[in-house]
């Protein structure tokens, strides 16, 4: 996946609709009460804390969100039940799908990811159908135009402190990780003071399926957008060539 293509599509995600930013605020409230749950509400010394409080940073929620999701998981501990679910799948010409989802109720979840599928002409398949095709990464992703450091002393930067791979696109500079490595990837990029337009562990596929057709293409959106639209949908991962 390119830097240049994935940092358009943050951004197009970035200007939409209240709806969708109503959602990300609860993709990321859940994330904290999972994270305070299994670490305590210090980040200091929660790194998986640590990570989701970056994560809604980028993502443009308010301190004061955040802090109150930290304090509703702190005192809540035991209502926090949310299993984690992964589900696979097609979409059109064979589109890979992967749907990363934390729920308290997993029938309900489960019939509304497959309700998606087949919506859009696609189909839920056997768990590992389709996960072979990914790699999980952590990946950041930084605007070009809000960094003053020089690209080599970047790159050097991201190296040193353990990334796997440094990609310099025309507006971005993409830096991947191993899952273990994010971590202190991220917080050695975010002591220099670099503005991390997104940062998180992801799905990356290995190949990429493109999509000619009018109604696969209509078809795909509409499964990522129902899928998207659910409460306990984290995340949606595919192999569709926007």
């Amino acid at each position: 996946m390119s830097g240049h293509s994935k940092f358009a599509n943050i951004k197009h995600k970035k200007e939409k609709n209240d709806a969708a930013k109503g959602k990300i605020f609860t993709i990321i409230g859940r994330e904290i009460a999972v994270a305070v749950k299994e670490g305590g509400p210090d980040p200091n010394n929660n790194s998986k804390l640590r990570d989701v409080i970056a994560k809604a940073k980028s993502n443009n929620v308010p301190n004061d969100t955040i802090e109150r999701g930290i304090k509703k998981a702190a005192g809540d501990v035991s209502a926090v039940n949310y299993e984690q679910n992964t589900y696979e799948g097609y979409g059109p010409c064979g589109v890979a799908i992967i749907v990363e989802t934390l729920t308290d109720n997993k029938n309900r979840t489960a019939a509304n990811v497959r309700s998606a599928f087949t919506k859009g002409g696609g189909n839920v398949g056997a768990q590992g159908c389709v996960s072979y095709m990914f790699d999980k990464k952590g990946q950041i992703i930084i605007d070009k135009s809000e960094v003053e450091m020089e690209e080599d002393e970047l790159m050097m930067l991201a190296l040193d402190s353990g990334a796997d791979d440094f990609i310099a696109e025309e507006d971005s500079y993409e830096v991947l990780t191993s899952p273990e490595d994010f971590s202190a990837v991220r917080e050695a990029l975010e002591k220099a003071g670099l503005p991390m337009v997104e940062a998180e562990v992801t799905m990356i596929a290995q190949n990429k399926v493109a999509l000619t057709d009018e109604n696969d293409i209509k078809n795909m959106n509409r499964i990522i957008d129902l899928l998207n639209a659910e409460d306990d949908v984290q995340a949606v991962y595919h192999s569709w060539d926007e």
